[in-house]
């Protein structure tokens, strides 16, 4: 760890991780004409494809953690490169199904593979993609996604704690 980083927040570093993987991603898949977000999505669409799903924009936004409107903004941009289709799902004509072509399939696959490259190297101060290292950190990275955060009451308790304080200090 750099000196800059030893007293850092375990958030400031998620940060910076988060940050130093989006531009090397953006960097990487450059050349397939796709930007990380693009690539999160078509490689989120690949991977429920090979599962047998045809997802909704919706379910693909609840997946990559993307907003709805921008994946919405992301599939069009696709869709007019001819890497994915848009169509209406026949059981809810307000939601829209998205699917990769044939060329977004094979472009897909070249940037899992571009991308899986960049993650060895990340991974490799920590035993590479299949140490046991790595495995604990996926499962802590995993916890961590999955804890729920509700701001109104990390709001609502920093409030009653700073009143309390005030009525300590009243007292």
């Amino acid at each position: 760890m750099s000196t800059a980083e030893a007293g850092a927040t375990p958030g400031f570093l998620v940060w910076r991780l988060s940050m130093k993987w989006r531009v090397a991603v953006d960097r990487a898949v450059a050349p397939l004409g796709l930007t990380h977000a693009q690539y999160a999505l078509v490689a989120s669409l690949y991977g429920m494809h090979r599962g047998g799903l045809r997802p909704s924009q919706r379910r693909l936004a609840d997946h990559t953690g993307l907003e709805p409107l921008y994946v919405s903004k992301l599939a069009r941009s696709l869709e007019s490169a001819g890497l994915l289709e848009r169509t209406r799902d026949p059981n809810d004509p307000r939601a829209v199904q998205l699917a990769l072509t044939e060329r977004g399939h094979e472009q897909t696959r070249q940037a899992i593979k571009v991308v899986h490259g960049l993650l060895q190297q990340l991974l490799a101060p920590l035993g590479g993609l299949d140490s046991a290292r790595t495995q604990e950190f996926t499962r802590d990275l995993a916890i961590l996604l999955d804890a729920p955060l509700d701001p109104l009451a990390i709001d609502g308790d920093s409030d009653k704690s700073n009143a309390d304080k005030s009525n300590e200090e009243q007292s």
